[in-house]
This record gives C-alpha cells, structure tokens and sequence, in this order.
C-alpha cells in the first residue's frame, strides 16, 4: 500500500525520516511530499535515499518558469494513488490552509484533491498549540474526518515547556496502520516461505521447470511481514521484486531451496510451502549444450521432497502449511497430499481454471486442513494472501472456539472424505 508522508518546516522535521523508515518496515511503499519551508531543515535527497522515490517539493517542474502539463496535474494523480496522507510534523500554518482550504504549494493542494484518509501530527510552540485559533482549526479538521494525533509535552525546541512536541513515530504510525485496517497479529511469528519455480539444469543452456511466476509466494512474503512477522522468503528465479524488509534466500534447484529451508527451520513457528517445486530432475545433466540431432530420452529422477522434510525435523508449536497446484480431483489429491505428507494444512490450486493460478495476479484456492474446506474466492493474490493467513492463524485456535459454520462444514468434508 502506498502512504504519502508530508513534511512541513519545523525542526521535528528531521524526526520525519525515522518515521518514513518505521512505516517502510510493514512493508509500505512510503513517497514524501516536502513544503519550501521544510527544506531548510532536512534535504529532499534524504528523503529519496530512503525511499528509493522522487521527492515532490513543489507544483512546478524545477527549472521551468511556467511548469509543464504533467507537473500541473502531479498533485491529482499523487492524491489519487496514495491510501494514505500522513503530515508530519503539522506546523500551525498547514493546519490553518488546511482548516480554511487554501492551496497554494502541492501539499496542500494535494490536501484537497485525496480521497484518502488524512492523518496530521502536530508539533510546535505550546503558545501556538494553546492559540484559540490553532484549536478551532483542529476541531474543524476533526469534524471532517481527519485523524489528529495529539503533541506530547516536555521540552520544546524553544526552551520552554509544555505541549507541542511531535508524537513519538510509533503513536503515528499505529495511526496510519489504523486508518489503512492494517493488522499485526503476526507479531512474534517468524515465517519462512518458499516461492517461484524451481529450475533443473539439463545442459548449460535448457532446464526442466514450470509456470509458476512465484507471485502467490512473494504476495504471502508481503501480507505476513506488513502484519508483524519477521520474514524469510526461500525464492526460485522470478522476475519480481522482493517485498520491503524481507530476507530473501536466492535459490534455483530442489536442493538448493530445501537445504536453505533446513538451514533456517529452526528460526521458523510457521512455514509456508508456496514454491513450484519440480518433481523430477535429470539424472545426469550434459556438460555442453545438447545439439538437435532427432528424438531425445530423458532419464529424470526424484527430487528432494521438502515438505516431507520438514515435517520430519518439525518444532512443537510449528505449523507448516503446503501448496497443491491440480488440475483434476482437487478436492481429493489435496487431501491425500495432507495426510501423506502430515502438514497442518494445504492450499489447493485448481490450476486448469482460466483467469487465476499460474502467471495471473488474481487465484482462487481451496484451504484444507484434517476436518475442514474452506473455499476462498477469486481475488487478487495480495488480498488472497491475507485470507489465506487468516486461515493459517486459526490453526492455533482452540476447537471450541472455531464459528458454528466452522462446525457444519467440518461434518460435511467428513462425510466426503
């Protein structure tokens, strides 16, 4: 998800940079809008280090008298895009243009042009905090929805004492985690899983592998860490990009994946097999490229069967979730796979379905566990990803107190079975 920090010219601006690192750390994708009067207390270029994005510092494109066409309507778009726009710190004048819906630079322009939720941390003088005038503009900003994370009190820049200090980072970011319905019922855990399609050299130049794009694995990566998990993501060759604040073991083959997820299972309370694994290599690969010469026989052998092997070397207390990817009979491999393999549960993908599953960013998948199906709609992978982690932690939950529904499918897969 995407939050817009705005810095305004106090001397807690510098404050801001630490904030744009604890929101990164749940795995937000932060972009920084700075007034002029900021920039003589932190440079842009701070901000662009850290976020790995251009920091927008005024209306107009920098060089141009008269600004151009897309720096004119770079406020609508940043408003639109953003989920959140988080001020901080809010001096008394951005809270009176925004109290009063004046727009004269691009942060308070954009200020009018979001839709998204608005959150301001105000800090300065306690004089100026107690002004009558800078109160009506807060309960005004109230009555519009705005969240207002209030000043501590203690020292003051200017010597004196009292309210007026910027809200420590952790309060504002709590805030934005709030108005993003952003959850850390993962604090604590610490999640390995694997992701992509694992490659089996044949020659030089050729392997055996499949279609998996590993987006379900990094979308997992992504969902669990932004809910407080620490993250361990085992990953095949993918063309994406590894989510925020993740650790991230670069593998190509069977092997090579599970002796990295035997090496770090004893970090792991959850393990998430979501990797494309392939089930056969060559028995022996050829040292020089093979030439077209008329039909080839391939002599395949077994691969390393990881879940088995992590289910062996299990911890009291870990879960281990797998991944089926079937095209026939979903409902009934899956469960054999479960009861062979003795995982807690297995996401099922129907993989000849149209539209979802491989190379696609929407799926659809079955979650199975010994006595209950739960299916789970076609949606993105993202959101898929935190349903499927719903469902993951309601494996630590007592029996008694999984929902009536709960109860009634349990019976009816039972039945089945």
């Amino acid at each position: 998800m995407k939050v817009t920090v705005g810095v305004t010219g106090g001397i807690a601006a510098y404050k801001s940079a630490e904030l744009v690192r604890d929101l990164q750390k749940h795995a937000l994708d932060v972009h920084v809008v700075m007034t002029q009067a900021a920039q003589h207390f932190i440079q842009p270029l701070t901000f662009a280090a850290l976020t790995g994005h251009t920091v927008t510092t005024g209306l107009w494109a920098e060089g141009s008298d008269q600004g151009d066409a897309a720096s004119a309507i770079e406020h609508i778009d940043a408003a639109q895009t953003t989920d959140a726009l988080v001020i901080a710190p809010a001096t008394a004048d951005i809270l009176a243009k925004m109290a009063h819906g004046i727009a004269d630079d691009f942060l308070t322009t954009m200020v009018l042009a979001t839709t998204a939720p608005v959150i301001v941390a105000p800090a300065m003088n306690v004089n100026m905090w107690n002004h009558p005038a800078t109160q009506a503009n807060l309960e005004t900003l109230a009555n519009r929805n705005v969240r207002i994370v209030a000043p501590d009190s203690g020292y003051l820049a200017c010597g004196m004492i009292g309210a007026g200090r910027l809200a420590e980072n952790n309060a504002i970011v709590e805030a934005v985690l709030s108005v993003l319905h952003h959850r850390i019922d993962l604090a604590g855990e610490t999640v390995l899983i694997t992701a992509g399609g694992t490659r089996e050299a044949l020659d030089p130049v050729r392997f055996l592998g499949n279609r998996s794009s590993g987006k379900m694995g990094y979308a997992m990566a992504e969902a669990a860490q932004r809910r407080g998990a620490r993250v361990i993501l085992v990953s095949a060759p993918t063309a994406l990009r590894a989510p925020a604040n993740v650790e991230v073991i670069p593998v190509v083959t069977t092997e090579q994946m599970r002796d990295a997820v035997l090496s770090r299972l004893d970090q792991a309370t959850i393990v998430i097999k979501a990797a494309a694994v392939a089930d056969y290599r060559p028995r022996a690969q050829a040292d020089q490229k093979l030439r077209r010469s008329g039909p080839l026989t391939l002599e395949l052998e077994p691969t390393e069967d990881i879940l088995a092997a992590v289910v062996k070397a299990r911890r009291p207390g870990m879960l281990i979730i797998g991944f089926a990817a079937e095209t026939q009979d979903v409902l009934a491999h899956g469960r054999d796979k479960l009861l062979r393999k003795g995982a807690d549960a297995i996401v099922l993908n129907d993989v000849s379905r149209e539209g979802v599953g491989f190379d696609s960013d929407r799926n659809a998948v079955t979650f199975l566990t010994r006595d209950r199906a739960i299916e789970l709609p076609e949606l993105t992978k993202r959101e898929l990803a935190d349903q499927i982690l719903d469902e993951i932690l309601t494996l630590r939950r007592p029996r008694h107190l999984l929902s009536e529904s709960d109860t009634d499918l349990s019976l009816s897969i039972g039945e089945q079975a």
